[in-house]
């Protein structure tokens, strides 16, 4: 019996005493109103249910009698060994060893979609992260957000959703200007212009930009800017996609900021004049002092917004509009910002635009802020001289201690990293222990295969070990791990269930063997605990899927 057997027999055992029982009020009772945990004390048992104290009162029932009543419906499923009332009215619940073992079984034959489910099905969800601007390279920052966005992507995937990472590029407005007479500059020999772009980078983007345009120092000045604006631009662009390829992101749109300001051929006009329009027939964009603007303060924001001044000039306020209506008509129902740190100011200002466009900015937009994050020693660029870029960070610590550690924390938790641990081989550095914990899975199932143990026979009910029971129960809990991850937008949630997986499945290793000792016989135990064995090998291979990390066979 998987958990979502059990819940759902739990379910309908709860429904049947609210029938019995009746009511003053009506009480209904869904999936989510009898979830089953995990009991610290396996002592306790395998799984544990509050549902008798949360009904009690609605149907003015003792808490523990309540309990009694359901516990002796529960001990009569098939697979239940024994049921429990704690406390105030806790259900303990232990499933005999053939129930509880036949997860791994399960595990097996579903491969690498073990974990996957539906809960979010039908769900079309934007995820947009990392966004960063095309006149330079990624930086540390920008390296969180990549590993989270990409691992909450995944999460996402995995419960069912329809998901596409998207790239917002900044690539209209002054500070493309200013990164074109940088480039043109450092060609000429020239210093670096006033609020231009200093670093190496810029004089290797300068050499690289003659060398596709050999004449560009002939042009005119007017046309040499632009040539080496636009050139450098697609240059620096090619790096970035390189540099989260390397680093396992992958985005399946990439957005240009200046589609938002091109005329469209039907209309003549471009997104940004017809977002106002849009906004104002929802009814919230008013006229004042010649400037229009946005009532974003119906929808909690500190205070209204210029959409386009009185000179005619749109506000990148007016620029967010379009890019969010954008999505809406790309057809995607729910949008996802993953932000910095420094950008708390827009969480009100893009539920204001959801609200003003119609929509429901609690339900149609989420805006998640990630906090900074440091590495103790980590340099300075050498081409950009003021930023720790993500391509020195990978060649330095790699993708998968880089991957791995960034995923394993909540986006809101300042993140400070030490590299000495994260290269160590050791059980102390995290992402070694897992991927080790894999390895190991890898290398017992070869000497398995030498020792004649294959998986013609499986019989849970020969798997009555403690550490089997431990590890079992942790395997069972991997799809309402991935479960919670997407419902709730915490990938980290996946990297410390791996890490418990890992010390269960080295306890289970040191007690339970897979190859028999010397020329002792192979026996059933031996070959059910093989699917054991490969079992947590696939859990773990899947949950490092959901991070970006590889899985290695050895170490």
């Amino acid at each position: 019996m998987n958990p979502a057997e059990l819940s759902a027999s739990l379910l309908a055992i709860v429904q049947g005493a609210i029938e019995r029982r009746g009511s003053t009020e009506t009480v209904t009772a869904t999936i989510d109103d009898v979830p089953l945990e995990r009991p610290r004390n396996r002592d306790h048992g395998d799984w544990a249910s509050n549902a008798a104290m949360k009904f009690a009162k609605k149907l003015g029932a003792n808490p523990r009698e309540l309990a009694a009543e359901l516990a002796g419906e529960i001990e009569q499923l098939d697979g239940v060994a024994s049921v429990d009332v704690a406390g105030p009215g806790f259900i303990n619940i232990t499933l005999d060893a053939a129930a509880a073992g036949a997860v791994a079984r399960i595990i097996v034959e579903r491969a690498e979609t073990y974990g996957h489910s539906d809960a979010l099905a039908g769900q079309s969800i934007n995820l947009e992260f990392v966004s960063a601007n095309p006149t330079g390279p990624l930086h540390i920052g920008h390296t969180r957000w990549a590993a989270l966005g990409d691992s909450l992507a995944r999460v996402l995937r995995a419960a069912g959703a329809t998901v596409d990472n998207e790239f917002y590029i900044n690539d209209a407005g002054n500070q493309m200007d200013n990164f074109g007479a940088s480039v043109l500059a450092a060609a000429k020999g020239e210093p670096t212009p006033e609020n231009g772009y200093p670093g190496q980078y810029i004089a290797d983007l300068a050499t690289a930009v003659q060398q596709q345009v050999p004449n560009l120092l002939e042009l005119p000045a007017d046309e040499a800017l632009a040539i080496a604006r636009e050139t450098a631009y697609q240059l620096q662009l090619g790096e970035i996609r390189e540099s989260l390829e390397r680093f396992n992101v992958q985005f399946n749109v990439w957005f240009s900021e200046r589609q938002l300001h091109t005329e469209e051929p039907t209309s003549g006009l471009s997104p940004i004049v017809t977002a106002v329009d849009r906004l104002r027939a929802q009814g919230h964009v008013f006229d004042e002092d010649g400037a229009i603007w946005v009532r974003t303060t119906d929808f909690g924001d500190d205070k209204d917004r210029v959409i386009r001044r009185s000179n005619g000039v749109f506000t990148y306020f007016a620029a967010d509009a379009a890019y969010y209506l954008s999505k809406t008509d790309r057809g995607f129902e729910h949008k996802i910002y993953l932000l910095g740190a420094d950008h708390h100011g827009y969480v009100h200002r893009l539920k204001a635009i959801a609200g003003a466009a119609g929509e429901d900015p609690q339900k149609d937009i989420e805006v998640l802020i990630g906090q900074l994050v440091s590495i103790n020693g980590a340099k300075l660029s050498k081409r950009a001289g003021n930023i720790i870029e993500l391509n020195d960070l990978q060649a330095w610590l790699g993708t998968d201690a880089l991957r791995y550690s960034l995923g394993r924390y909540p986006a809101d938790s300042p993140l400070t990293l030490d590299p000495e641990l994260l290269q160590k081989r050791t059980n102390d550095n995290p992402v070694f222990y897992v991927q080790y914990a894999h390895a190991r899975t890898h290398q017992v199932a070869r000497n398995a295969e030498a020792s004649g143990v294959d998986r013609s026979v499986f019989d849970a009910s020969l798997l009555t070990h403690e550490t089997e029971s431990v590890l079992l129960g942790a395997l069972a809990e991997f799809p309402r791990i991935v479960q919670q991850a997407a419902e709730l937008r915490e990938p980290h949630r996946v990297a410390r269930y791996l890490e418990e997986l890992a010390g269960h499945y080295h306890r289970w290793y040191d007690n339970c063997r897979v190859s028999p000792l010397g020329e002792a016989p192979v026996e059933d135990v031996h070959r059910t605990r093989l699917w054991v064995n490969d079992a947590t090998g696939q859990v773990l291979r899947n949950g490092l899927e959901l991070l970006g990390v590889s899985a290695p066979e050895r170490m």
